[in-house]
């Protein structure tokens, strides 16, 4: 839809946008100046790696470009807004490459009435210490609190038993 060029990079599973090229599309330049508009995760400055030559780069969240959309509102950016959300985002998520264990990423544990972030690192799925509370008291985590009767210690119970000979 758009003949010029927007630089998008995917950090974090996330879309952030060139703040130079997005300026020059809604025709106002995003500099450190006008994102002051912003909270602080939604800008930062990166460094790109152009022709073997390190250039800093600002880069503009998908909630700090919505947003300066609306700071400096023409009504030609509709347009511009509409092919952000409908094409140059899903493109970029729909063309990422599956997860490693490796990687770290995030999931959403959710459950009626609780949200908790997840991230999975290594195969193992790691939960904040911060959010164990939450899970805990949650109505779906309660198990029977009643004390059971072990037919053996809970060492022989726990550790396998060999026999020699």
């Amino acid at each position: 839809m758009y003949a010029a060029i927007l630089f998008v990079q995917n950090l974090e599973n996330q879309p952030w946008f060139s703040a130079r090229d997005l300026g020059r599309m809604i025709g106002w330049p995003l500099n450190e100046r006008t994102l002051r508009k912003l909270d602080a995760d939604q800008h930062r400055m990166i460094t790109l790696d152009l022709h073997g030559e390190a250039q800093p780069e600002l880069m503009v969240s998908e909630s700090g470009a919505y947003a300066m959309m609306v700071h400096h509102y023409h009504a030609e950016n509709r347009g511009l807004r509409q092919w952000i959300t409908n094409e140059v985002v899903p493109a970029l998520r729909d063309g990422q490459l599956p997860f490693d264990d490796c990687t770290p990423h995030l999931s959403m544990l959710q459950w009626p009435g609780l949200s908790v972030s997840m991230l999975h690192w290594h195969g193992e799925p790691w939960i904040r210490l911060r959010d164990m509370p939450m899970v805990l008291a949650h109505p779906q985590m309660q198990v029977d609190a009643r004390p059971h009767r072990l037919a053996k210690s809970w060492w022989r119970a726990v550790l396998p038993v060999s026999r020699l000979g």
